[in-house]
Formats: structure tokens, sequence, C-alpha cells
């Protein structure tokens, strides 16, 4: 008899953990598909639940920051800009958005620190880097 409980018990647990994973995996994927289809709003719901359950994911938050850059709403733009590097230093399309952002805020140093950065880092988005270098120009005190 202790054999079936012990049993049923790894079942159950086993069945709940996989369920459990399995929910956790599918709320950024969920939040991505929305986000394509323009449901901002529903996307970001689903990106900060997963935000709960996997808070190291940089790609929730990469996508937090491109709702909110859509909504205007920098400050909350930038705290996810911040998170993404913070998780990943090398993320060059958190790098490329937050120096833009800088930028938009004209912060002339922090903007040349961040194109210096994105130079480093740059991998697919390097013909960023003259628009990001064109923009900065514009800031340059005379």
């Amino acid at each position: 008899m202790d054999k079936i409980k012990i049993y049923f018990i790894t079942c159950f647990l086993v069945f709940f953990f996989t369920k459990n994973a399995i929910s956790k995996n599918s709320y950024f994927a969920e939040g991505e598909k929305l986000f394509n289809q323009k449901k901002y709003s529903k996307s970001k719901f689903k990106f900060e639940k997963d935000i709960v359950f996997n808070p190291k994911n940089e790609k929730s938050y990469l996508y937090l920051a491109k709702i909110f850059q859509l909504e205007e709403n920098d400050e909350f733009e930038e705290k996810n800009l911040n998170t993404v590097i913070l998780l990943n230093p090398k993320n060059e399309e958190a790098v490329y958005f937050l120096a833009l952002l800088k930028i938009k805020k004209s912060d002339y140093e922090k903007s040349k620190e961040l194109i210096d950065r994105f130079k480093k880092v740059c991998k697919t988005f390097c013909e960023k880097e003259k628009e990001l270098k064109t923009k900065l120009e514009s800031l340059q005190p005379k």
C-alpha cells in the first residue's frame, strides 16, 4: 500500500511541476505572438507574467521596453532597457534603444558612452551605428 501512495504522490508532483513549467514557457510565446499582432496591452500582461515566473528572461524585459517606447513612457522604457543590459550587457538591441532614448533626452555624455559600447557589442544591428552618430552630432555642444 505504501508503494502505491508513493507512486501516486510522485505522479502528481511530476504532473504538477511539468504543467507549471510548460505554462511558464508559454507566457513569453503568447506575449510575443500578441506583440506581433499589435495587441500591446495584452502582450504586456503576458510578458509581465513571464517575468514573475522567469525573472531573468531578458527578452520579456526588452519587449516591455518596446511597448513602453510605443506608449512614449520613457521612464519605464529606460527601466526595462537597463534591466536587459544588467542581465546581458552584450544585448545590442537594448544598448541601441537606450542610446536612442538618451539622445532623445539630450544626454550627450551617456549617449556617447552607449554608442561606444554599441560598437563593441553589435553583430546584427551594426548598420544602426551611423544613425546613432548622426543623431548624437545634433546634440553636440557648439
